[in-house]
């Protein structure tokens, strides 16, 4: 039966590692080998930072349930989100200390890998390597898209483009089911570079232009289109 248009999605449900890895371009049999790395699953909560800057950074996490972040603070302690991870995403392990932290933006399930065990199955295929450069071009594009959203965007902008990612990245129907607001106002001006009270105003400014409808948590997308054109959201850079 339909969803009703007021029908807020259901929270994500938890990825399978193998099955997202297939989905977004792996083929089975080396996905299947990656799902076999030893691997241990945490619960990661909201309040404080799960990874701290200026460490090691050698194991890979992949996102089963939840939203993670990468955060870095300037010389005054302020803090800006610089990426997210969603359900079905991973964090890549890297040589030497990360400048970046990781904490989760809401109550997550990761799975947590060591780095030499994820490089032994890596360096078994080529095709890994070209797997793993075309995740790390789509997150480089996104990283792009946020530099401009941040450098040349208005607050209006900023916000409605990160509501746009937010709903094509959660993988919902727009048309039929509401975005549940993963973040706070904190930390949509921690992501888009503004004041919460900046926030607060842009949100009360895309209900009057009748773009978006908030029911609690729930976010209804009233102008899909419109909302597009407001963020100057193209949703090529996520493919």
């Amino acid at each position: 039966m339909a969803k009703s248009r007021n029908s807020p999605v259901n929270r994500v449900a938890a990825a399978a590692l193998a099955d997202t890895l297939i989905r977004v371009g792996l083929r089975p049999a080396l996905a299947r080998q990656l799902e076999q790395i030893p691997q241990r699953q945490v619960t990661v909560e909201p309040r404080r930072p799960f990874r701290e800057p200026g460490v090691a950074r050698d194991e890979v996490f992949f996102v089963q349930s939840g939203l993670l972040s990468k955060y870095m603070s300037d010389g005054s302690g302020r803090r800006q989100i610089i990426a997210l991870r969603f359900t079905g995403e991973g964090i890549l392990p890297r040589e030497g200390q990360a400048n970046y932290g990781i904490q989760a933006i809401m109550r997550s399930e990761v799975l947590i890998g060591k780095r030499e065990d994820f490089a032994a199955i890596v360096g078994t295929d080529p095709e890994f390597g070209r797997f793993f450069m075309t995740l790390m071009e789509r997150h480089a594009a996104i990283g792009y898209e946020w530099l401009v959203n941040c450098g040349r965007r208005d607050s209006t902008a900023r916000v409605a483009h990160l509501l746009c990612e937010t709903a094509e990245r959660s993988h919902i129907d727009v048309e039929t089911q509401a975005l549940i607001n993963p973040f706070t106002q904190q930390q949509i001006a921690d992501i888009t570079g503004q004041t919460s009270v900046n926030v607060n105003r842009v949100f009360a400014e895309l209900e009057r232009q009748g773009l978006i409808r908030r029911k609690g948590r729930e976010i209804f997308f009233e102008d899909w289109t419109e909302i597009q054109r407001v963020g100057s959201f193209h949703a090529d850079y996520l493919r």
